[in-house]
């Protein structure tokens, strides 16, 4: 046990002597900025189609900046436009921005060892993370000469930022069209279904391997059919979660006999690839043994 308080004292110092030398927070920005210009793109181009949407439908500005900047979700906010122009429902919209953005759940708690002694930036670092912030802190091999707490926050805050400067312009841009923007609202469906595209195309192996997906259509369908157009959504999203969760152990041993995992963690190993978060982790072991 004293070793292992001795362990983390030292790393707590050492963490706070690095954040107190000149140029840290310069050289986490410089480490973190390059990991972020390809989400610049897609956010600033999903952004713009999204402020364009807040545009067609009737919006001022300042409903999607400050959307944008206080809800950070992005399929949740397309789903709002919807929301903000039906009937008044606070339980429904509740539910489905819980179901929409449940994996966030889970991100949260993989994140928690990695949030430790993050001081003041913890519950921005936990407000402003996103699918594309968790990806990049959770696998980026951070410079041993950089500080960690400041080189995650400075990813969830230029993503966070791009996605809000997009949305701005968008709705700027779509007051200068000279063209109808009617019918934009399809980009939803749009983004949805190429994501879902790419994630199948993505995943080798056959229909075994993509039960998730042909879960979720089964299931949007069925509800679809029971429920109708204007109520499918919730209960949908509720019989997914339920079919994951009881079907869970069965999908675990297909991905299990299928290796994807394993293939792709023995070629990381190959090739010499390791995340600076296995790093921290094995260090962490080394100094509880």
């Amino acid at each position: 046990m004293n070793r292992v308080a001795h362990g983390e004292s030292w790393r707590r110092a050492v963490r706070v002597r690095s954040a107190s030398e000149p140029g840290v927070r310069s050289r986490a920005f410089r480490a973190a900025f390059p990991l972020t210009l390809p989400i610049a793109a897609g956010f600033l181009f999903l952004g713009c189609s999204y402020g364009l949407l807040m545009h067609a439908k009737g919006f001022a500005f300042l409903y999607p900046v400050c959307m944008a900047y206080f809800i950070f979700a992005g399929s949740m906010e397309f789903v709002t436009v919807n929301l903000l122009l039906g009937a008044f429902n606070p339980v429904a919209a509740f539910m489905l921005a819980l179901m929409v953005n449940a994996r966030h759940l889970f991100y949260g708690l993989s994140m928690l060892g990695r949030y430790r002694d993050m001081g003041w930036k913890k519950p921005y670092l936990i407000f402003a993370m996103c699918d594309e912030s968790f990806a990049i802190n959770s696998s980026a091999r951070i410079p041993d000469d950089v500080d960690r707490g400041w080189f995650m926050l400075f990813v969830n805050l230029l993503n966070r930022w791009y996605w809000i400067f997009g949305t701005a312009l968008g709705w700027l841009v779509g007051g200068l069209l000279p063209v109808s923007t009617k019918g934009i609202e399809f980009v939803l469906t749009a983004l949805f279904l190429v994501i879902f595209l790419d994630q199948w195309m993505g995943v080798p192996g056959g229909l075994r391997s993509h039960l998730p997906a042909v879960i979720g259509v089964l299931a949007s369908a069925s509800c679809l059919a029971a429920f109708g157009a204007d109520g499918f959504m919730i209960p949908s999203m509720v019989a997914m979660l339920v079919l994951f969760v009881v079907l869970r152990p069965w999908m675990d041993d297909l991905k299990s006999d299928g290796g994807t995992d394993g293939d792709v963690r023995g070629v990381a190993m190959k090739d010499g690839v390791a995340s600076d978060a296995d790093r921290h982790d094995r260090h962490d072991m080394e100094v509880t043994a």
